[in-house]
């Protein structure tokens, strides 16, 4: 078959495309539909072609991706695939994005809008009279990129006896990381926002109160608290209200881990960074857009040829606000 006689080299990583996708212009999937390689995209039937086996109990070792110089080509794409697993597994991120952009320049202007809850409230247009205008506009500076990675600091002779699975974990741990990573830029572009709304507790309150989180909701107007993000001790905070002592949410919780608002909001915890007594509540279908240029990057020359000391593995995205009214600060006390 065709993925049997394709010549494997570095080449194929500077395409401007992806290695999966380089390889699919070469050994289209769709000449396997109804084959017993149908389900198997293009890098996949190359791990079938040197018998790779990257996962399981009878996982190989790393060493087994170097035994031919063609199969060594493999093993950059092998670690992006087992980073990029690792930063979509419960990647609370996911949770907040309403949209996702990839960029091949690190260069991008986002579009906003400025609709507010009065500008989305259904109006009587009466004849000859002005239609409501939604105003779209191109911001005035450019989304800031940020690479977040880790480097690989191991000789080839360290791991080239490590089994596939148990190594994919610990690419998993640095896709993991990254992940975190952007999820704090995210944060930190909703909260330096001067444009976000920015609500504060009554003045006899002392902390979080079912009262302050029914101002957050009520100030978001027509659109919907979907997500709140706080930190541990403001969780736990939330959790002890009395108005969340509710059966089948406490059920929901003893049972999924799963932490759901007594207004159907999502909890996300964000941990290892200060939010300063801040809780954030959005609707996360019109508030961020990720910006990425490109997927997963590996230093594939490196990789190719066991030169896995100080290899790079790295991610540039960036994060930009929608919709400013989409979202809400609630701060927790009273300065």
């Amino acid at each position: 078959m065709a993925f049997d006689n394709i010549k494997l080299e570095k080449g194929l990583y500077t395409t401007g495309k992806s290695f999966t996708a380089a390889l699919e212009a070469l050994d289209p999937s769709e000449n396997y539909i109804g084959t017993e390689l149908e389900g198997l995209d293009a890098y996949q039937r190359q791990l079938k072609r040197f018998d790779i086996k990257v996962s399981g109990s009878h996982s190989d070792n790393v060493a087994k991706f170097f035994k031919t110089t063609d199969s060594a080509a493999l093993f950059p794409e092998f670690v992006a695939r087992a980073v990029r697993q690792g930063m979509e597994q419960d990647n609370p991120l996911d949770k907040i994005l309403a949209t996702t952009t990839e960029v091949d320049s690190l260069d991008y202007r986002a579009i906003s809008t400025d609709m507010d809850n009065s500008s989305i409230e259904p109006a009587h247009i009466a004849e000859g009279a002005a239609i409501p205008e939604t105003v779209i506009r191109l911001k005035e500076t450019l989304t800031p990129l940020t690479k977040r990675g880790r480097m690989l600091v191991a000789s080839y002779e360290a791991v080239k006896f490590q089994k596939l699975d148990l190594f994919s974990l610990i690419l998993a741990q640095i896709g993991n990381a990254i992940a975190k990573a952007q999820l704090i830029d995210a944060v930190n572009v909703i909260l330096s926002s001067s444009d976000v709304p920015y609500i504060t507790i009554g003045e006899n309150d002392t902390g979080i109160t079912y009262s302050s989180l029914l101002n957050l909701w009520e100030s978001l107007g027509d659109y919907q608290l979907t997500t709140l993000m706080a930190n541990s001790a403001q969780i736990k905070d939330i959790l002890t209200l009395t108005e969340f002592r509710d059966a089948a949410a406490g059920l929901d919780f003893h049972g999924s881990g799963k932490l759901v608002t007594p207004f159907g909001a999502e909890i996300i915890r964000i941990g290892g960074y200060d939010l300063d007594s801040r809780v954030i509540g959005l609707d996360s279908r019109y508030t961020l857009e990720k910006v990425q240029a490109g997927g997963i990057q590996t230093d594939f020359d490196k990789l190719i040829d066991r030169q896995l000391e100080r290899a790079t593995v790295t991610a540039i995205a960036g994060f930009s606000l929608i919709n400013v009214n989409a979202a809400t600060i609630l701060d927790t006390v009273i300065a």
